[in-house]
């Protein structure tokens, strides 16, 4: 059977990046001269998986991402014909360590969220299986109760970004040289989580890691910074270093676990599926994208204008990444 001409854009990828291709395809489709773009939220892994699989109507013309392009995606693009692809940064998001409204404020170092989650962590000079039950094991000025954080999955964006700001930043120094000493990778090592009950995997509905934080004032959760604004009714945002995060210090990376997000086009789609290139151009549009556009009303933080000017001719001029 030959393959069906697609009349509508379909996009995969990061749950983290959804809520703004949403919004951008309602209004895109809203316009009336094209059909209202088709989005699933798989996760960035995910969504590299299937965009990465070929060229043609059957596979996405756009995958959502809260991380870049990882290497081994490109050569999995390369080897199955995805050669030209449109690399947009979206604006930049903080990744928040949230809980419910109706427990205490709380302040973590990325040490401690690091000795909270790590399945091995350094006590005494020496790695052991993680021992900590409750958070006052970890340090005494912390709630004595039980560590309880839903994490998202491995295939996730907003797992790797948290991966890379918080287990690496937070590991301490003894446990990377340990880990070195036995060949192995710390940088791997470091990310690894615990398996024994006190971290769970939530999967990629961001909106139900919300639910259930506040349904349990004892747990927390992390996800993108769009979830913590729409839900300010059920969910606060812990300090992190002190610092808890706002529009400002996401944008100038002085709050810690502040990351870009992405999504990545095919050029070859391009006026094979109707309305691509006009997408593009919605959703990097001042209108959308800019220091006042649309999507910082849900939590979007915007570019600086040098790297906006680098993201909107990507889009305007369709120019693609070098996949070595």
């Amino acid at each position: 059977s030959y393959a069906q001409a697609r009349d509508q854009i379909k996009i995969v990828g990061s749950s983290t990046v959804y809520p703004y291709a949403t919004v951008v395809a309602e209004k895109f489709g809203k316009q009336g001269s094209f059909k209202t773009p088709v989005i699933e939220s798989t996760g960035t892994g995910g969504g590299m998986k299937l965009f990465c699989a070929g060229i043609g109507v059957n596979h996405p013309d756009i995958t959502n991402a809260s991380r870049a392009i990882k290497s081994k995606e490109k050569a999995l693009c390369e080897k199955n014909g995805v050669k030209d692809i449109i690399e947009v940064v979206v604006g930049n998001d903080g990744i928040t360590f949230s809980h419910s409204v109706k427990s205490p404020d709380a302040n973590f170092t990325k040490e401690q969220l690091w000795r909270a989650l790590a399945a091995k962590v350094d006590v005494n000079g020496k790695l052991v299986e993680n021992p900590y039950k409750k958070w006052s094991d970890i340090d005494a000025s912390l709630p004595s109760k039980k560590i309880e954080i839903l994490i998202a999955p491995p295939t996730s964006g907003t797992r790797d970004a948290w991966n890379s700001l918080v287990m690496n930043k937070g590991c301490t120094k003894a446990a990377k040289s340990i880990y070195e000493s036995e060949g192995k990778k710390a940088k791997k090592e470091c990310a690894k989580m615990r398996e024994d009950g006190y971290a769970v995997e939530a999967g990629e509905n961001d909106t139900l890691i919300v639910q259930k934080l506040a349904a349990n004032p004892d747990a927390y959760g992390f996800f993108g910074y769009s979830y913590y604004l729409a839900n300010k009714d059920k969910i606060k945002a812990a300090a992190i270093n002190g610092v808890k995060p706002s529009l400002e210090g996401i944008q100038d990376y002085s709050y810690p676990i502040a990351r870009p997000l992405f999504f990545y086009a095919k050029k070859a789609h391009v006026g094979v599926v109707p309305g691509l290139k006009e997408f593009l151009d919605a959703f990097t549009s001042k209108k959308a994208m800019g220091s006042r556009g649309y999507l910082t009303d849900i939590g979007l933080v915007p570019l600086a204008s040098d790297k906006y000017k680098v993201t909107r001719t990507a889009a305007k001029d369709l120019v693609t990444i070098s996949l070595k």
